[in-house]
């Protein structure tokens, strides 16, 4: 057992040999089924792909710590079954699809959907006894370009929400969707995985602090000039989530309000990072993967695409387009997200004041792990149509010295 070594005196007090390594925090770190945030993760729908990317060539996905095969039948119906064929154990990903399901390859076993069996080959009359028979599965749903899955307890699945911002679109208005975890590269990535926790990840939108210092001095304008500027910051727990509002007095006597959200279980809603004027028009899903990495997923309102063109992080290069060097140099919320390690060490952090949107957003998703764990539902699960309806607060708004709004950039 490890233990601090005492320090003889002032000189070397903070001594690296005195140091004792830290942990992660376990409530917060593991995702798997049976763990407190895997069983609270497991109660939302989450995006598990593209609609566009899901066709009848069957594909593995990892989340949750599961890995799972995705495909839609030749009826346009998507499926997410557990891979391992119910009869021999042959992965489905082998299989073909067929208008009703998958078939796998060993024996041709014929899975729906929502994984009744429907056909046994090699069995009398296609198997007398195949309607016992069922492939584990989960519910998915399609919605914004997007396909969802709900991986929790049957008993307690809730509809799939909408967001007002992507609700009602306007005349020339669509939906882009981007899957290429854009919110830790700013990049279009080969491997959407990003190799670290997600909560480093989610939990970075509930602090505006280090928009001033990594992307407004310390690496130069990664973002916008006005944020430049060191807010003064307010964060408000709200129904579903956490939002915080920084306020920026301006060199020409305007203010700059950014109102930036952190909703339930792992969702966000940024304002453009341009400092546009306006609502924000994106959400995003900051899916775990596994203990150790995750995936992003954006949905943006829009009528020009190009949303999540590569984002220019230096020198007019994208992040891929940098040397090791530069990202050194200059770096971005990759470098420091991933430079916490695989998992940070929630045990050696020293959180201080401009920290309390954090210490806050961990708070409140401790007390819905909690909620989860004493058989409650968790705050954002509805099970009505009609009370699914998220509202988003975030934006960037500005107003004049008489505190009239503007929509001047």
């Amino acid at each position: 057992m490890s233990k601090t070594i005492p320090i003889v005196d002032a000189q070397h007090a903070g001594s690296a040999y005195q140091h004792v390594p830290g942990h992660p925090d376990p409530q917060l770190s593991a995702v798997a089924k049976g763990t407190p945030t895997g069983e609270y993760l497991r109660r939302y729908w989450q995006p598990v792909a593209l609609s566009a990317d899901v066709t009848d060539r069957p594909q593995m996905v990892r989340i949750l710590g599961e890995d799972l095969v995705l495909f839609r039948d030749k009826a346009g119906r998507p499926g997410l079954l557990y891979p391992r064929c119910m009869h021999r154990g042959t992965s489905l990903y082998y299989g073909h699809v067929e208008e009703a399901g998958i078939r796998c390859c060993y024996h041709g076993w014929l899975f729906a959907v929502d994984g009744t069996c429907l056909n046994q080959p090699c069995e009398p009359e296609g198997g007398l006894r195949r309607e016992a028979a069922r492939q584990p599965w989960y519910p998915v749903e399609e919605r914004y370009g997007l396909v969802f899955a709900y991986m929790g307890p049957p008993e307690k699945k809730p509809v799939l929400p909408r967001y007002d911002i992507l609700e009602d679109l306007e005349e020339g208005e669509f939906i882009e969707v981007n899957g290429d975890s854009f919110i830790a590269y700013a990049d279009h990535m080969e491997d959407p995985n990003v190799p670290y926790h997600w909560l480093q990840n989610w939990e970075n939108i509930m602090d505006p602090y280090h928009v001033y210092i990594l992307h407004s001095t310390f690496s130069g304008i990664q973002f916008a000039e006005n944020f430049k500027i060191l807010p003064r910051v307010d964060f408000e727990a709200v129904d579903g989530g956490v939002i915080y509002h920084a306020w920026r007095d301006l060199e020409d006597g305007r203010q700059l309000e950014r109102i930036n959200s952190a909703l339930f279980p792992n969702i966000s809603a940024i304002p453009m990072v341009d400092a546009s004027p306006g609502q924000g028009r994106w959400i995003g899903w900051h899916v775990a993967v596994d203990d150790q990495h995750f995936r992003g997923f954006f949905a943006a309102r829009t009528k020009q695409p190009g949303n999540f063109a590569p984002f220019k992080m230096h020198n007019g290069k994208s992040w891929t387009e940098l040397s090791e060097q530069e990202k050194q140099d200059f770096p971005g919320d990759f470098e420091a997200q991933f430079g916490q390690g695989r998992v940070t060490l929630h045990g050696e952090e020293h959180l201080a004041t401009s920290d309390r949107g954090i210490a806050l957003l961990r708070r409140q998703m401790k007390q819905q792990i909690a909620i989860v764990q004493q058989g409650g539902d968790p705050a954002g699960v509805h099970f009505n149509e009609a009370d699914a309806l998220v509202r988003i607060r975030s934006g960037n708004f500005y107003t004049t010295s008489d505190k009239t709004e503007t929509d001047a950039a």
